[in-house]
């Protein structure tokens, strides 16, 4: 099930609606998140995916955010955008996470206007349209593509399986990598409609169980010849082109370690009883759950100010000369490297404190407590940390340029 949305960006502002704006994005969306955080704790065992509250965050442009004016967008910084993305994590990681596809493909949308097909893809998200994409295949050796593309008569074949694809089953385009009779990387874009395409609810990890992550099987699917290219051999001015793909996982942790936040006080103030050695009379005035609180608090804090001071630094790198633009772009990417690490341990360490606000019934699967912990340790796990904070020593201490892989 895909929301419908419209492929005439302008028919979603009926009655000549005033462009959009970073605030108004911001209002709007407001009760829709507000939606989602009253119903992620039940969603958890029902795997109820929220549906109508996607389609509103696409109807109302979210994706947009940090798209320049000039071309139809809210013209937001790259701070707005972490913002944003820490705000939709707060309310359920597991939307937030679905929408990564989506947010990623804007990005490039904005930061490159040679973008292939970027004029296409600006309308569809003008237009509200969701994405999602992968190049993970199981089995064979990392990065390896077994996925193809072959002359079939007149037309083209698409034929394979992709894993991880987060936000399948909410987006309209599904895109990826595969080879070509010649061997040859290529990328690719289609709808989900079409036929042969199949989406899969089968993503089985422990946390972000509803980020629609499942497998798409591609079986002899018909292919424009529009609709797919050769991938670029060219070096691009900043050869970090993974920084915002990991500033977004740290922005998800960030919003984890507000949701671990939001749940302490509700349970301390609304559930818990002061154990039976407190002098407190209720439970928010007992001084170690005061701490815990402060604690947690501190913690969401810190992670959404390091994300946030690291989407300015990845955002000042577009800006800068030839002559330095590999300098910045090297100095963003550590800056990323080292937010996602202080946003991975605050939320880690903020979700195993919830359960330091009440007794035994904190551990009553009805409150479902554990399922910031269960989500931080799946967005952590998707880049291991440690790494992280090794080439950040290697930059700092030998000036070893972090690596160009995608997971920097």
């Amino acid at each position: 099930m895909t929301a419908e949305l419209t492929e005439n960006p302008t028919d979603l502002a009926a009655g000549g609606e005033a462009p959009p704006t970073v605030a108004g994005i911001r209002s709007a969306v407001a009760p829709v998140l507000a939606r989602l955080a009253a119903g992620a704790r039940g969603r958890e065992d029902t795997r109820d995916y929220p549906h109508a509250e996607v389609g509103a965050l696409a109807a109302h442009r979210i994706t947009l955010t940090g798209i320049a004016v000039e071309d139809g967008g809210a013209g937001g910084t790259l701070r707005d955008v972490a913002d944003v993305v820490i705000d939709i994590a707060r309310a359920d990681s597991n939307v937030a996470q679905a929408l990564r596809s989506s947010f990623l493909t804007a990005q490039s949308v904005a930061t490159r206007r040679d973008l292939p097909d970027r004029e296409r893809t600006l309308d569809r998200l003008r237009a509200g349209h969701l994405f999602a994409g992968t190049a993970n295949e199981r089995g064979g050796a990392p990065g390896a593509v077994a996925t193809t593309i072959r002359a079939v008569g007149e037309e083209f074949r698409l034929t394979g399986e992709k894993y991880y694809s987060t936000g399948g089953l909410y987006a309209q385009w599904f895109g990826g990598t595969a080879l070509d009779e010649e061997g040859e990387l290529v990328r690719f874009t289609v709808p989900v409609d079409r036929d042969g395409v199949e989406r899969l609810d089968d993503f089985d990890a422990i946390g972000q169980r509803l980020t629609a992550s499942g497998t798409t099987r591609l079986r002899d699917v018909r292919i424009e010849p529009d609709e797919f290219a050769r991938a670029e051999d060219r070096q691009p001015r900043n050869p970090w082109q993974g920084s915002f793909a990991q500033l977004y996982l740290a922005a998800v942790e960030a919003g984890i370690a507000a949701a671990a936040y939001d749940d302490a006080r509700w349970f301390a103030r609304d559930v818990a009883r002061p154990i039976k050695h407190s002098p407190a009379e209720r439970t928010v005035d007992d001084p170690y759950v005061r701490h815990v609180v402060g604690e947690i608090a501190a913690r969401a804090n810190a992670a959404r100010a390091v994300v946030l001071l690291a989407a300015e630094t990845l955002g000042a790198v577009g800006g800068a000369g030839d002559e330095e633009v590999r300098e910045r772009g090297a100095e963003a990417s550590v800056a990323v490297a080292q937010a996602q690490y202080v946003a991975i341990e605050s939320a880690l360490r903020a979700a195993e404190l919830v359960f330091d606000v009440g007794s035994g019934s904190a551990t009553d699967r009805a409150h479902r407590l554990d399922r910031h912990w269960r989500n931080a340790r799946t967005v952590a796990n998707h880049n291991p940390r440690n790494w992280k904070t090794a080439v950040v020593g290697g930059y700092l201490l030998a000036e070893e340029d972090p690596p160009t892989t995608g997971l920097f």
